[in-house]
C-alpha cells in the first residue's frame, strides 16, 4: 500500500474534534453511575459568579480535583454551602461542555463532612509560626527611600515580572532590578522561591525584594503558604515585599512579608517614588527656602521702619545715639540670620543637587552603562525594534559610537 493509499485510510478513519469530545460527552452523561454520584473532597477555592456558585473540591493531599457548580436555583437547597477549606459531600451528576473540552460535577445537594486537612494544616501552622512572633507588628522593616537596586523573585514567563519591569521603569528610569528567578506554582515551588531568597542574600546587592506572582486558584497559590518559604523570607536580611496578586485571602507569606500588596504592580509602585514627584518636592523646598528668606527680610525692614518712627519722637541727640544703637544690633542679627538662613538653604539645595546627581543618565553612562539609538535618534528600548543592518549610534559616557547591526540575539 502507498503512502497516498494509507494517508486517504487515515483521513478517512479519524475523528473530528467534535466528533471525539460528543463520543466522550455520551460515555460521560450516559454512564448510569454518574448521572448521581456521591463525591467526597476538600473545598479548595469558592467563587460566587451571577449564574451560581463555582467550586473546586480536592483529595486532602492535592493529587487529584474535580471543577464544581452549584447554579443559583440550588444554592438555597443546599444543607451545606460549600465553603474553602472545609470537608464536603456532595450529591450531583457529571456534564460535559465540549467548546472547552471539560467535564465538570454540576451539585444538587452538600452535607458538611469535618474540617479539611489542608485547612487544619494551615491553622495548625499558621498558630505555630505566629507563636514564634514571625508575623510580629514589630519585627517588620522599613522600606528604603530611594533604593537603587531591587530585586525580584518571580518566575520569569509570569506576566507579573513583565508588570514590575514596566512599572519601575515609568516610575523610577535608571533603577537596577535583579531578577531572582523562581517556579511560583506546584510541588517543586516552595523549594524554588526559598533558593531563589538565598541567591538574593548570596548576591548581597539588593536593598529591597519583592515576591511576586500573577493571581490564580487558591490551590495555585498554596506554595506561599509552604514554611520553607516563610521562614526564608523571615531571614531575609533585606526587606520584602508580597505582591502575589490575590486579594481574597492573606498567605503566610504575605503575614510575614515587611509590607503586602495586592498585586505585583502595586508592588512596584510603593517600592520606590515617582521621579516627577522627587522634581515637584525639590522645586517646592527650593521655593519655601526663597520665600522663608523673603519674609525674614521682611520682618527686619519692618523693625527698622518702627525704629525710624521712633526716633523722630526723641531728642535728637538720645535719639540718634539709641537709634544708632538699635541699628548696629539689629543689622548684626540681620547679617547672622541671613547667613545662618543662607547656609541651610545651601546645605539643603546641595543634598537635593547630589540626590538629582544620583538619577542624571550621564552617571548612569560613567558607570558602564551606553545607550542605543536608532538612526532617527529615538533610543532603541527592545530588540524588537532593530533589525540586521540597521545603522545606530552607541551614547558612551565620552563620545559617540557609530555601529551597524549584524545580528538580533534573542
Amino acid at each position: 500500500m502507498n503512502e497516498s493509499n494509507t494517508y486517504q485510510m487515515l483521513t478517512d478513519t479519524a475523528l473530528s474534534v467534535a466528533g471525539l469530545t460528543a463520543y466522550i460527552q455520551e460515555l460521560l452523561e450516559l454512564d448510569s453511575q454518574l448521572r448521581q454520584v456521591w463525591v467526597m473532597g476538600e473545598v479548595s477555592s469558592a467563587n460566587h459568579h451571577r449564574s451560581g456558585l463555582f467550586f473546586t473540591l480536592q483529595e486532602p493531599d492535592g493529587s487529584a480535583t474535580i471543577r464544581c457548580v452549584v447554579w443559583n436555583s440550588q444554592l438555597e437547597k443546599l444543607v451545606q454551602m460549600p465553603s474553602r477549606g472545609e470537608q464536603i459531600l456532595v450529591l450531583g451528576s457529571i456534564r460535559m461542555y465540549p467548546k472547552r473540552g471539560e467535564y465538570q460535577l454540576t451539585v444538587w445537594q452538600g452535607f458538611p463532612a469535618g474540617e479539611g486537612l489542608q485547612a487544619l494544616r494551615y491553622r495548625q501552622l499558621r498558630s505555630r509560626l505566629e507563636a514564634e512572633g514571625l508575623f510580629d507588628a514589630d519585627r517588620k522593616r522599613r522600606l528604603p527611600r530611594h533604593p537603587q537596586i531591587i530585586a525580584v523573585v518571580s518566575s520569569p514567563q509570569a506576566a507579573a515580572w513583565g508588570d514590575i519591569q514596566r512599572t519601575l521603569n515609568q516610575r523610577y528610569p535608571g533603577l537596577r532590578v535583579l531578577l531572582s528567578p523562581a517556579t511560583v506554582q506546584g510541588e517543586l515551588a516552595p523549594a524554588s522561591i526559598a533558593s531563589a531568597i538565598a541567591r538574593v542574600e548570596a548576591d548581597n546587592r539588593a536593598e529591597v525584594l519583592i515576591l511576586a506572582r500573577g493571581g490564580g486558584a487558591s490551590e495555585d497559590l498554596a506554595c506561599f503558604n509552604d514554611e520553607r518559604v516563610v521562614r526564608a523570607i523571615s531571614q531575609c536580611s533585606i526587606p520584602v515585599i508580597t505582591g502575589i496578586g490575590h486579594e481574597r485571602d492573606e498567605s503566610l507569606a504575605d503575614l510575614v512579608a515587611d509590607v503586602r500588596t495586592s498585586t505585583p504592580t502595586a508592588a512596584a509602585e510603593i517600592v520606590v517614588p515617582e521621579l516627577a514627584s522627587l522634581y515637584a518636592e525639590h522645586r517646592y523646598r527650593v521655593e519655601r527656602v526663597k520665600a522663608a528668606m523673603v519674609e525674614q527680610m521682611a520682618q527686619e525692614v519692618e523693625g527698622i521702619n518702627q525704629l525710624r518712627s521712633r526716633l523722630y519722637r526723641l531728642p535728637l541727640e538720645r535719639q540718634l545715639k539709641e537709634d544708632w544703637q538699635s541699628l548696629q544690633w539689629l543689622q548684626k542679627r540681620l547679617v547672622q540670620a541671613t547667613l545662618k538662613q543662607g547656609d541651610r538653604a545651601q546645605q539643603h539645595c546641595e543634598l537635593l543637587r547630589q540626590k538629582l546627581g544620583t538619577l542624571d543618565p550621564q552617571k548612569v553612562l560613567q558607570r558602564g552603562y551606553a545607550v542605543l539609538k536608532k538612526e532617527d535618534g529615538a533610543i532603541a528600548r527592545s530588540s524588537s525594534e532593530l533589525v540586521a543592518g540597521d545603522e545606530a549610534i552607541v551614547q558612551l559616557a565620552q563620545g559617540q559610537v557609530k555601529v551597524q547591526i549584524t545580528e538580533i540575539l534573542e
